[in-house]
């Protein structure tokens, strides 16, 4: 039986609508994008391109600047644990032994089974569009996205070329971005 949406959830707990992932391309443009995005919205701290103290250290300066603003601090990678940083919770396609919100990767529908059987408190489906992260990769298109994203009790997050425009044509209410949202192209 699929999990309900307040089981995974506690009372004060809720899934932000708005999503900001990061990422070497869009590094530059953080502080500003999560300045901009409306109070209360998810950041991802993924910056896979960096380690040791200098990820540390790049953590502490977006995670304050994320809370300055509202925003809910989660951390992907393989670091020990998201409390042990401050973060809100992590990402990432299987629960750990971290604490705090777990928000699961898909790309079909077993990946979103799992995610249920595991409890995650959200699901960031992918790819929906083309996305410069997996140029020439597959992706699911409107219909397919609504077809797997509306099977399951886990909220879901739309990402992949995510932009507000596509999240019009999308007409979901959960979306992320990297480029969409912080990059110098983005609109």
């Amino acid at each position: 039986m699929a999990l309900r949406y307040s089981d995974c959830m506690t009372v004060r707990q809720t899934l932000p609508l708005l999503w900001l992932l990061s990422d070497l391309r869009n590094d530059a443009g953080l502080e500003r994008a999560l300045a901009d995005i409306p109070r209360g919205s998810g950041f991802v701290f993924r910056h896979y391109h960096l380690s040791g103290a200098h990820r540390r250290g790049r953590f502490d300066t977006l995670a304050d600047v994320a809370r300055s603003h509202g925003h809910t601090v989660v951390l992907a990678g393989n670091e020990a644990g998201s409390g042990e940083w401050g973060a809100d919770g992590f990402y990432g396609a299987q629960r750990s032994d971290r604490t705090g919100l777990w928000l699961a990767t898909a790309h079909d529908a077993d990946e979103i089974r799992a995610a249920e059987e595991g409890r995650a408190d959200g699901v960031f489906l992918s790819p929906v569009f083309p996305t410069a992260s997996h140029p020439g990769a597959p992706t699911l298109g409107v219909d397919a996205f609504r077809k797997l994203a509306t099977r399951t009790s886990v909220p879901v997050i739309a990402l992949g070329g995510m932009t507000q425009d596509r999240a019009a044509q999308l007409q979901w209410p959960r979306w992320g971005a990297i480029d969409g949202l912080a990059s110098a192209n983005a609109a």
